[in-house]
């Protein structure tokens, strides 16, 4: 979508209209219209999922596991 997006800004076209085409926010639009901007259509490329990195260590994420395989009803 945000390839598609870069190509309308291309060729001058509404945000709005774009967000319409695409079935998304102005919001998003906007945000990749200032990204596109910047950087041109390269910048709108995947950056990978988002989100926080797991704090956990190895020890952690198995005791989690175990009590996830246990079940709620196990740890009240």
């Amino acid at each position: 979508m945000r390839f598609a997006a870069a190509e309308r800004f291309e060729h001058g076209h509404d945000v709005g209209k774009i967000a319409r085409r695409l079935a998304v926010t102005r919001k998003s639009v906007n945000g990749w219209k200032r990204a596109w901007q910047a950087g041109g259509a390269e910048a709108l490329a995947s950056k990978g999922p988002g989100g926080a990195t797991c704090r956990l260590d190895e020890v952690q994420l198995k005791t989690l596991g175990q009590a996830l395989e246990e079940g709620s009803a196990a740890h009240g």
